[in-house]
């Protein structure tokens, strides 16, 4: 059987607002610093954590600036769709780190409940409030510019950091009016179990992007539903949809019609339909010839969308 192959391919390009990842990273960076000499001061577990964890959120926004200025670079002869995966790779770097970042705090955690420190309630609160101030500011910033899977793992490093403060001034609170020191590591714990949710979380979506499933908000029934509803599709199989990066999708198929000389209009359209309806910018579809004769075998002729 002979194939008549055409290819549609609609690109458009959108940038993230990234002009606040810089920003936030100053202001993490020179937080952390602060923060870590408190903690050490005032011999708080539940601050050095918090430094501790603002010091890989600085890292995690170096690598989302870092990884969001190379994915806007132009594609290349070997790298035909550019570096818009980088930012899925610095994603899951990100969630990596923190992992780590998890097992450290809870081994101190541990270590210091079995043999507890004097910590000072007073100094811990203080900087805590100014912690959950700079934390808010710096959500602030991501949130406005928070558009691919990359700046989404930073703004989570910081929404932790965030929960991370509130925890510290609770137990600066809580040890500077009761004298209950084991509230510092038990704080702590309850960070890493926050954070460790939202890791594993960003780590999953991470993987499946790199597995070139299909995208989050899409399924393969409801995009070959419409596909085969345009005028002049009987069928559409070998259907397959992935992420380019974290806010662009591809999709492939092999579209089914009765008439050849009307493929033109029906590639407009159904690229228009992806576009859209579903946001699918870039689309490959291959028209193949209705022929009744082989459909009789077994598949019915009335239009349907086989994925």
């Amino acid at each position: 059987m002979a194939h008549d192959h055409h290819h549609g391919h609609a690109h458009t390009h959108a940038h993230g607002h990234t002009a606040y990842l810089p920003a936030a990273l100053a202001v993490t960076l020179l937080y952390a610093g602060v923060e870590a000499g408190a903690g050490w001061w005032a011999g708080s577990l539940a601050l050095l954590s918090d430094a501790g964890h603002m010091l890989t959120d600085a890292l995690a926004l170096a690598l989302a600036s870092a990884a969001a200025w190379a994915a806007r670079r132009p594609p290349t002869a070997r790298l035909s769709f550019g570096l818009q995966r980088i930012e899925i790779l610095a994603a899951l770097g990100n969630a990596g780190f923190m992992l780590a970042v998890i097992i450290g705090i809870a081994w101190s955690a541990a270590d210091r409940l079995l043999h507890p420190v004097p910590v000072q309630g007073l100094v811990v609160t203080g900087v805590a409030l100014v912690g959950l101030a700079v934390n808010i500011g710096v959500a602030w910033l991501l949130a406005h510019g928070e558009e691919t899977l990359n700046t989404r793992a930073a703004l989570l490093h910081v929404l932790g950091d965030l929960l991370g403060s509130v925890a510290a001034l609770a137990s600066g609170l809580l040890i500077q009016f009761t004298g209950w020191t084991p509230a510092d590591p038990l704080l702590s714990l309850f960070i890493c179990a926050l954070i460790l949710y939202s890791t594993l979380r960003l780590a999953r979506e991470a993987v499946h992007a790199l597995l070139e499933g299909v995208p989050p908000g899409l399924t393969l029934q409801a995009v070959g539903r419409r596909m085969a509803g345009v005028e002049g599709v009987v069928s559409v199989h070998d259907l397959h949809i992935w992420s380019l990066s974290s806010r662009r999708a591809a999709l492939s198929a092999h579209v089914v019609v009765r008439d050849l000389e009307s493929w033109p209009q029906i590639l407009a359209e159904t690229t228009e339909l992806l576009h859209s309806a579903f946001d699918i910018d870039h689309s490959t579809l291959q028209p193949e010839l209705f022929r009744p004769a082989l459909y009789a075998i077994g598949e019915p002729e009335s239009p349907r969308a086989n994925p």
